[in-house]
């Protein structure tokens, strides 16, 4: 089989939430590249207007939908209207999510300190709103008994560090375990549930790395292939999780931290703001 060909996409109907900014943009573009009819959902609409105008541009076949991922009725009928316009649903990129505030590493993001609302509002977005997406898709995707949903983790499911809220690191370890289940559930269905594992990367929400230089140069020194992610690198990783190419792949994880997992990150809980 040709390169070329080997993630074509083309006839294919994806949604992707989260898709104004960040991975979410550097997924629906690159889905789309691959010849993909994409709908972007978010809801930041100023934001997902210029993003779906750039793609556009581009060429890309792109349509946007105003979604809150954490609003079961808003997640159920988005999709409703996904199929009844397109009628059919291949793919499913869960990406919204948000940090959840600061992490211990800062005095407000300490266990007697930390927000509980910034704690609710992460396990809403990012864990709920992960599980809302997942069953909208799971209900249209049965229908077929075909479909891969990916969903957006982070090696916050594994690490624990002082940069992240706890909210945030809970949320992303219950998607890792989620992702195990839906993926045993839906098995027999055809359908394949899949998580991506983003290490460090820059995306607006990781832009306190550009505040503390010193932060930062940690991580690089506990990334063994020296360098911070970028949103292609994990939306190529995406991309090739939702192809016909990862057929036998459900259920797992994939990190994709240029070999972060492998150290310990002994400096990370040092970090306090200052």
């Amino acid at each position: 089989m040709k390169a070329d060909t080997l993630f074509d996409l083309s006839g294919h109907v994806v949604a992707v939430t989260g898709a104004a900014s960040g991975l979410g943009l550097a997924v629906s573009e690159v889905v789309a590249m691959n010849g993909a009819h994409v709908v972007m959902a978010d809801i930041d609409r100023k934001a997902l207007d210029v993003a779906a105008e750039e793609l556009r541009a581009a060429g890309c076949k792109v349509e946007m939908m105003l979604t809150d991922v954490s609003a079961q009725g808003d997640v159920a009928a988005a999709f409703d209207e996904i199929v009844g316009r397109h009628g059919r649903l291949d793919c499913v990129f869960a990406n919204a999510g948000v940090t959840g505030g600061p992490g211990f590493g800062n005095p407000e993001g300490e266990i007697e300190t930390a927000s509980l609302e910034l704690w609710g509002h992460s396990l809403r977005v990012n864990l709920s709103g992960a599980f809302l997406t997942m069953r909208a898709a799971a209900k249209h995707m049965k229908r077929r008994r075909s479909g891969s949903i990916v969903v957006t983790s982070s090696v916050a499911a594994l690490r624990a560090s002082s940069l992240a809220s706890y909210g945030y690191h809970a949320a992303k370890a219950g998607i890792a375990q989620a992702v195990r289940v839906a993926a045993l559930e839906l098995g027999p269905q055809r359908i394949r549930v899949v998580g991506i594992g983003p290490g460090l990367v820059d995306t607006p929400l990781t832009t306190f790395q550009q505040e503390r230089p010193h932060v930062r140069e940690a991580f690089l020194d506990n990334v063994p292939l020296g360098r911070v992610g970028t949103t292609r690198d994990i939306a190529s990783a995406a991309v090739f999780v939702a192809s016909d190419e990862a057929s036998w792949i459900s259920g797992d994880t994939l990190f994709v931290d240029g070999a972060a997992l492998t150290k310990k990150f002994p400096e990370l809980g040092r970090f306090r703001k200052k």
